[in-house]
């Protein structure tokens, strides 16, 4: 093996493709609460911190969207006025959301595919996913040493499931301790693509990251850190929280676990053809798009993107330097399908392939962001190998060509940085979210 100086030199060119980025929704500032404000000097951010905006599987249009300051609000297909749906900080004591421009908070949540099936065991349930405060709950996954944060997914149970403000029950439905409250929890979701006739209808997939477990110091399916997990959510017959799925590839020795070997899965989604699509963040050198196969060890820590990790002493991986990858893998790892280095990005946002009806040219183009850049991307994903181009999506605000950046970053930090995000609606058009301004844009023909 040989160390390599830049692990992914060629770079990310223009697309040809100009879409316009059109103001949708700014949604309602929030404030961190006095303890969790920034200190030595550092500005607080004035604007929401949203995340993820997905439709409501009812039918009717309506967006749902989420601040990881602990906020659910729901609007229309139009982006008028949003209703506060749901408010963890009054709900949840244990709510954490601290360490300003990092992942924790409220990182997720998903609707049952059943939320609007009245007499179903689905009717009315939607998940949230948050970091919560150490030790405050049983967790189903300790580790030893000091805890920072847990992970925790809640079940709620609307009473009407046309509401625009929840009014129901609640109960907690998994729980794991972390080392640190970065690369915790993220996307939690149902397979889009599965039928109320086939196994996987009603699973719901977690991504969980590391949690800077040494932030290179494992490497096997369990404890379930760095890995997609997938569990049976309702509730199961004498008292458990949650079912462990018989398919799961791990179901005897590591149950939740449906794929490994990842640093922080923060998010993923599902083609119409049933393809998962893995962005995974790297640490210092590479971002990975990687698809998701039930089983697959993707190699974290020893491989980042398509290259070697060296092992120290201690049995973690030097995180300084890449390496070719050796002769002969000592396990078949699984590598993305595209990559790029931190010549050209710095942390992946994931995306979705593109299935609207609005913009031909990015129709079957997996579309994503880098987060703090705000730099949006494209890959064919059908070419399906590591060295397959990735192009720059351009984009016009009023008419005029200019970067996200330009237009949506952070005031007075002394990076620019965006925060920027993509989301669907219902039928598959593209959103950006940014939390540099708080605003939601639609992607639409320029």
């Amino acid at each position: 093996m040989r160390e390599l100086a830049d692990p992914v030199p060629s770079a990310i060119a223009k697309s040809e493709t100009i879409v316009a980025a059109v103001p949708f929704l700014q949604v309602p500032r929030t404030f961190d609460p006095p303890s969790q404000r920034p200190t030595g000097g550092a500005r607080e951010d004035p604007h929401a911190r949203i995340q993820y905006l997905q439709p409501v599987p009812d039918g009717g249009g309506r967006l749902a969207f989420n601040d990881t300051r602990g906020l659910l609000w729901v609007t229309d297909r139009a982006g008028g006025p949003p209703s506060l749906y749901l408010d963890l900080r009054r709900r949840r004591p244990d709510f954490l959301n601290t360490i300003p421009l990092r992942d924790n908070g409220f990182m997720g949540f998903a609707f049952h595919p059943d939320f609007a099936h009245r007499g179903r065991p689905g009717y009315g349930r939607l998940y949230t996913a948050f970091t919560a405060k150490p030790r405050s709950g049983a967790a189903d996954h300790r580790i030893e040493g000091e805890v920072r944060c847990e992970a925790v997914i809640v079940e709620w149970t609307a009473a009407a499931s046309e509401a625009n403000v929840f009014s129901g029950t609640a109960r907690e439905l998994f729980r794991v301790q972390m080392r640190h409250c970065w690369h915790s929890i993220g996307t939690i979701a149902f397979n889009p693509t599965a039928n109320g006739g086939q196994a996987d209808y009603g699973l719901l997939y977690v991504g969980l990251g590391n949690g800077q477990w040494g932030d290179g110091c494992s490497g096997a399916p369990s404890p379930p850190r760095g890995a997609i997990l997938r569990i049976a959510p309702l509730p199961v017959e004498g008292g458990g929280r949650y079912g462990i799925p018989a398919d799961n590839p791990f179901a005897q020795t590591a149950g939740e676990v449906w794929a490994f070997g990842l640093r922080h899965p923060q998010q993923f989604s599902w083609d119409l053809d049933g393809r998962m699509f893995i962005a995974d963040i790297g640490q210092r050198h590479v971002e990975e798009v990687n698809l998701g196969v039930a089983g697959g060890h993707y190699g974290w820590p020893r491989r980042e993107g398509t290259f070697a990790r060296l092992q120290l002493a201690d049995g973690c991986y030097n995180y300084r330097s890449l390496f070719s990858l050796p002769s002969r893998d000592p396990q078949p790892y699984l590598y993305p399908i595209a990559q790029y280095d931190h010549d050209e990005g710095k942390a992946i946002g994931g995306g979705f392939v593109y299935r609207g009806g609005q913009i031909p040219e990015l129709r079957g183009k997996y579309v994503f962001t880098d987060i703090p850049t705000g730099r949006v991307f494209m890959l064919n994903p059908d070419a399906a190998h590591p060295g397959q181009a990735i192009e720059e999506l351009r984009l016009a605000f009023d008419g005029r060509e200019r970067a996200l950046a330009d237009v949506a970053s952070y005031q007075g930090y002394r990076h620019r940085r965006v925060d920027a995000r993509i989301s669907i609606d219902h039928a598959g058009e593209l959103y950006l979210l940014t939390k540099g301004d708080g605003w939601i844009r639609k992607l639409a023909p320029k």
